[in-house]
């Protein structure tokens, strides 16, 4: 499996493109990600790790990588992690379990595991 840091990396460089040509919609769409990951009812870390969840349901490898570096930032266990991991693999099946090797090797590479 590729390193899932440098995958992240690389689709953080073609993010940056879209911004240059498409300022509006990364600036719309950043401040209702900061509106939507703000503490609130639900602190930060519990919406990343539930946002980490879906995204395992659904494939997405950006959004299962951004949002799983996103909820350590905000103080996520590796065992937080990990069980996230396995609801999403209750509700997502095979497709989040194979996913979440993709989180494994993750927190490999950050040393967390």
């Amino acid at each position: 499996m590729e390193s899932q840091l440098e995958t992240r990396e690389e689709l953080q460089k073609e993010m940056a493109k879209f911004a240059q040509a498409m300022p509006g919609v990364m600036s719309t769409m950043g401040a209702f990600y900061n509106e939507a990951y703000k503490d609130g009812a639900l602190s930060s870390k519990v919406k990343r790790l539930i946002a980490m969840g879906i995204a395992l349901s659904n494939g997405c490898t950006g959004c299962i990588l951004a949002q799983t570096i996103y909820a350590i930032e905000n103080g996520a266990t590796k065992d937080e992690v990990l069980e996230a991991c396995a609801v999403a693999m209750s509700i997502g099946g095979t497709m989040a379990f194979a996913e979440s090797l993709r989180v494994i090797k993750l927190l490999d590479e950050l040393g967390k595991l």
